[in-house]
């Protein structure tokens, strides 16, 4: 899946649930994907959209089912999209015209959603937008390449490990710090990686490390976005709706200058016109999907939280890998399961690094319930009188 690069200004109000950092701390952990919905903090705090779906005075497990049921729905169908487009013969060296038509559809999602607005005023300057966007078609299009060239499975896995280039970035750009936890999550997410990695080519025939290096560089540039659109958006208080419609609308003229000038635009144009339906009604869907599945992320973040947020996520991704190996042929091993399973110790390690304080609280208290309930206080010590103890 490619990436989107979600600006998380809008989610730094006080909830009602959660953790005021959980959006955050949720979102460059290294989860999902290139759309700030600033619109969550117009919201009231007491009140719960499911899209266009008001479940405000609805139960907390029916708000639950309903964001996680619609998380599963969208992201699904967009994992399965994205493969289906790559099955297509000859599909595979049209990754970045893919890109071009999805950015088509996001230029016009932003455009949609701004012009009801009354406030339409462009806030962010044009050379911010110039950069954000560069970086908004480096992830994405290299993302969208790579699934030309690398096993589903292993794209999405190495989607889940965000935060490597993050901290990577942190230390050498800010002179960061970070704790043993947050060493021992990358190092997780690392060996997981690797050893993920190695599978595919002790497995795949036409094993090519090209896509490796596409879905790493794409990686790093989705640890640079977040940072610039966070600056950004904190700075000049731009709308959702103007990040969107000016990223994907310069980054779609980033991408057709990029194809004309390789020559490459001619040849995708042909194959596209040549299959319509497998290729720009296959990529509406795709776009559209992935669009609306990131608004119940996020939605999913503010209610629920940071860890009840990449709990749903994570399962998503597992679901995505299983119906990958499921609906497209390709050899499994059992090394794909448990190389998966350290990438995901990392991600909650990661999410813990970040909670820690109150997670401690909350396994403290958990723990004195059971001894409470079990009988397992610890006896006082009787001595004699006159006894040192």
């Amino acid at each position: 899946m490619s990436r989107f690069s979600v600006p998380v200004t809008g989610l730094r109000s006080k909830y009602s649930n959660g953790n005021p950092g959980d959006a955050e701390n949720f979102l460059k952990g290294g989860s999902s994907t290139a759309i700030d919905i600033g619109s969550v903090n117009q919201t009231p705090q007491n009140e719960v959209w499911i899209l266009c779906l008001n479940l405000t005075h609805s139960s907390t497990f029916l708000q639950f089912i309903v964001c996680s049921g619609a998380v599963f729905f969208f992201f699904l169908i967009y994992g399965y999209m994205q493969e289906l487009l790559f099955q297509l013969p000859g599909f595979q060296p049209f990754g970045w015209y893919l890109t071009l038509v999805q950015f088509a559809y996001y230029t016009l999602f932003g455009l949609a959603e701004l012009v009801p607005k009354k406030d339409r005023e462009r806030r962010i300057p044009l050379r911010m937008y110039a950069l954000l966007s560069f970086l908004t078609v480096a992830t994405m299009g290299l993302s969208n390449t790579s699934v030309g060239y690398l096993n589903y499975p292993t794209q999405v896995i190495f989607k889940c490990c965000k935060l490597i280039p993050v901290m990577i970035g942190g230390v050498l750009i800010q002179g960061k710090k970070y704790s043993m936890i947050d060493v021992t999550a990358v190092l997780c997410m690392v060996i997981g990686l690797a050893l993920f990695t190695l599978a595919d080519n002790s497995v795949l025939p036409n094993f090519n490390a090209y896509g490796v290096l596409l879905i790493s560089l794409a990686l790093v540039a989705d640890g640079a976005i977040g940072n610039v659109q966070e600056q950004a958006m904190k700075q000049y208080g731009s709308s959702n709706a103007e990040v969107v419609l000016y990223s994907y609308s310069i980054g779609f003229l980033y991408i057709l200058f990029g194809l004309i000038v390789s020559g490459t635009l001619m040849p995708a144009v042909r194959f596209f016109h040549e299959h319509p339906v497998e290729t720009y009604g296959y990529a509406a869907i795709f776009s559209l999907t992935g669009y609306l599945g990131l608004i119940v992320v996020l939605t999913l973040v503010k209610r629920f939280g940071a860890l009840m947020s990449v709990t749903v996520t994570t399962c998503r991704k597992a679901v995505t890998i299983l119906l990958s190996f499921l609906f497209f042929t390709k050899p499994f091993t059992f090394q794909y399961v448990w190389s998966g399973l350290i990438v995901i110790l990392g991600i909650y390690l990661n999410i813990y690094s970040k909670n820690k304080a109150s997670w401690d609280m909350k396994m403290a208290s958990i723990w004195a319930k059971v001894k409470q309930d079990f009988g397992l206080h610890s006896k006082p010590v009787h001595t004699k009188p006159g006894t040192v103890v």
